[in-house]
């Protein structure tokens, strides 16, 4: 497990100290304020281009205008049938990619090769199969605990951090943790389908699950459907929520605001208490 050590604080799934802020309250205690980083997950961009052939829209230098734009980080899902994220994209975005370059994919022989020759800071292991078209479920921990064993003790040995993509029930968030995974990824496309109609009930359980994964020691990113729409009351009432991943809603929305100005809008939903 990963932990950043500032004075007495011990905050579990942090790297380095640049992602935590600090600030002194009244009696001049000193607490830790989370700064949840938003990583743009570029699969969107990727799909276009296919769609025609040939490099336009450029999928590198999308990569390099969303973290010049404020995005502290940058996701790809590189599938087996490479529908959008392909292989050779991945290699392409190692050496241009300065923030925190995020890996996602199911743990087969050839993603993992990729991954351990790339050196992400971050992989993020969903059980996808092969033809699925997006993400929808998260890990059984339970069931799958001696594969994610393996799986996570091999990244770890090269270096690279790792998150379980997981679903809110408090048992497989304790059982993540015994595979010895840095992370996890709170699956939010239920939050999202709730929020409309009743974002208290919506967010419950998540809440719930965020301090199930603190207790555990883990780190908490989250991802899938979150959007302008929902994402400031998710992130104002998540704790210890470290990242965001978030792709679809994005890339949607910069087609009418254009990618500069709805990155810019989608960091001012995290500045929660703001």
């Amino acid at each position: 497990m990963l932990f950043a050590n500032y004075g007495h604080i011990l905050c579990p799934g942090i790297d380095n100290l640049s992602e935590i802020g600090y600030n002194f309250v009244a009696d001049r205690k000193q607490t830790q304020t989370i700064m949840t980083r938003l990583s743009v997950n570029i699969n969107k961009i990727a799909t276009l281009r296919n769609a025609r052939g040939g490099s336009v829209p450029d999928l590198i230098k999308a990569a390099i205008d969303c973290e010049r734009f404020g995005a502290q980080g940058i996701t790809v899902h590189p599938r087996p049938d490479e529908r959008h994220i392909r292989y050779q994209d991945v290699l392409d975005l190692k050496p241009v990619v300065t923030t925190e370059f995020n890996i996602e994919g199911y743990p087969n022989r050839k993603f993992m090769d990729l991954v351990i020759g790339v050196k992400p800071a971050q992989v993020t292991l969903v059980p996808d199969p092969p033809n699925a078209l997006t993400s929808n479920a998260g890990w059984d921990t339970i069931r799958h605990a001696a594969l994610l064993k393996d799986v996570v003790a091999e990244f770890k040995a090269s270096g690279i951090r790792t998150s379980l993509f997981i679903e809110t029930d408090p048992e497989l968030i304790f059982k993540a943790a015994e595979t010895g995974t840095d992370r996890v990824e709170l699956y939010t496309e239920p939050y999202a389908a709730q929020y409309p109609a009743d974002r208290e009930s919506a967010v419950a359980p998540f809440v719930k699950a965020a301090e199930a994964a603190h207790e555990a020691g883990l780190g908490l990113n989250a991802g899938h459907d979150l959007s302008l729409e929902n994402l400031k009351f998710f992130a104002e009432r998540i704790p210890h929520l470290l990242e965001v991943s978030i792709g679809h809603a994005l890339i949607s929305d910069a087609l009418y605001l254009g990618l500069e100005n709805t990155i810019q809008l989608y960091l001012r939903q995290l500045k929660t208490g703001s």
